[in-house]
């Protein structure tokens, strides 16, 4: 009887040990698979992060590239901004030059209508004491001139133009070598005449007919004839000369005699 108590006391203890191994066993079993879910959600964590840091890492490496590239058009961009720059500060200047021009411009302005009329009257005063040479061309050019100075359609630049090319005709005159034919009084009667002017020294005359010859003398405003046998083939040589008629020769032409100083 006390042997079949031990037994199911035994039997009883067992039991309750294996329920008690197997609650234990049970309970281990639900804690290892909360820490493999645990592990897992961590590893899965885990690898959403890195793909996260993998995308940021990227989006970085872009970012660095583009900053880069951004501060080498901002580098650019000083470097052009630095010359343009330079040329605003010059046309700046060019602007207040040209100001300036612009104020000398009125000054001179005023200043150089006077001097205009200046130079037109000392070229008329030169013409009527210089030999008288192709006297109506050159007076009616002082004509012209002073016509186109009361002429608001002109510039100022431009009349002093006119008037400047006025005196390099006349400074071309004391170079030349030319013949023309117009009528003078001789003696009392108005006769054709061949001119033979050289530059500014000779100014000689030879009727068509050949009889008579004169040269200008600027002392006293005259002719004065010459001795046809001295040098009336020399103005012919010259006026053919002058007309390209014959080659270029020495002529024996009466000339002024130097003043004394």
């Amino acid at each position: 009887m006390t042997m079949h108590r031990l037994k199911n006391v035994l039997i009883a203890a067992l039991v309750a040990t294996g329920t008690l191994f197997g609650a234990t066993a049970a309970v281990q079993a639900d804690t290892l698979d909360s820490i493999l879910d645990v592990g897992e959600s961590r590893n899965k964590a885990a690898r959403e992060s890195q793909v996260k840091i993998d995308r940021l890492a990227d989006e970085t490496r872009d970012l660095l590239s583009d900053y880069k590239s951004v501060m080498k058009q901002v580098d650019g961009l000083k470097v052009y901004n630095t010359r343009l720059q330079r040329q605003i500060d010059s046309q700046m200047q060019r602007i207040e030059d040209i100001e300036e021009s612009i104020n000398e411009v009125t000054v001179i302005q005023r200043q150089m209508m006077p001097l205009v009329i200046r130079m037109i009257d000392s070229l008329e005063q030169f013409i009527k004491l210089d030999i008288p040479f192709n006297l109506e061309e050159r007076l009616e050019r002082i004509a012209f001139l002073r016509n186109n100075v009361d002429r608001s359609d002109l510039a100022v630049a431009e009349k002093f133009r006119q008037v400047l090319e006025a005196y390099n005709i006349e400074l071309q005159y004391g170079r030349g070598f030319d013949t023309y034919s117009d009528a003078i009084e001789i003696n009392g009667a108005i006769r054709e005449v061949d001119f033979l002017r050289i530059g500014r020294i000779s100014l000689v005359y030879q009727s068509t007919d050949g009889n008579e010859s004169g040269v200008w003398n600027n002392e006293t405003r005259s002719w004065d004839p010459l001795d046809s046998g001295d040098y009336a083939a020399e103005i012919r040589k010259g006026v053919r000369i002058a007309n390209r008629q014959a080659t270029i020769d020495l002529l024996n032409m009466p000339v002024p005699a130097p003043e004394a100083e």
